[in-house]
């Protein structure tokens, strides 16, 4: 794998994590803040937002690592031409849409921008500022799934696919 592709999905699982740990941190906080009655204004907003953002963050090295659910029971019986027809066939749907989907969360943010929506909680924050990471994670998938497609398209096995046989191999579904 090449450098540029391997910080590119590091930076995928860097950035989710990041989120994951920082909306840990603030629940905490509040747990703190709670005992020392006191309360960290719109905690739970940004925890909700923090979630979003672990979860879009991280799909792109998810589908990378063979981690996302798809029904492998067909797909891992198939051998030859039609396993490689079948993947094909899903990853062009899959690109479809995430492509979709990129599309429609990127005009959602830029939507929100232009018409300097704002989020209705305690704290008054731009909307396009808690989208955006959605949009760019959906950007990161889409991404990741066009890596695919060429990989196939060159006649190369996706890493996906690798990575999902090993753990089909070792027993660990």
């Amino acid at each position: 794998m090449s450098p540029i592709r391997k910080y590119f999905y590091l930076s995928s699982a860097v950035l989710s994590g990041t989120s994951l740990v920082t909306m840990t941190t603030l629940i905490l906080a509040q747990i703190v803040a709670r005992f020392m009655n006191t309360v960290i204004p719109s905690s739970e907003d940004f925890a909700g937002w923090l979630l979003s953002a672990t979860i879009f963050f991280g799909l792109a090295y998810t589908f990378q690592q063979g981690g996302h659910i798809r029904v492998t029971m067909l797909v891992a019986r198939l051998a030859g031409r039609k396993r490689r027809y079948l993947e094909f066939f899903n990853l062009v749907c899959g690109l479809l849409i995430s492509g979709y989907l990129a599309f429609y969360t990127i005009f959602t943010v830029y939507d929100s921008f232009d018409y300097e929506e704002v989020t209705d909680t305690y704290l008054v924050i731009p909307l396009w500022m808690v989208q955006t990471p959605m949009a760019v994670g959906s950007l990161f998938l889409f991404i990741a799934m066009l890596d695919s497609f060429r990989i196939m398209l060159m006649g190369e096995t996706p890493q996906y696919v690798l990575n999902e046989d090993d753990l089909s191999n070792s027993g660990a579904e």
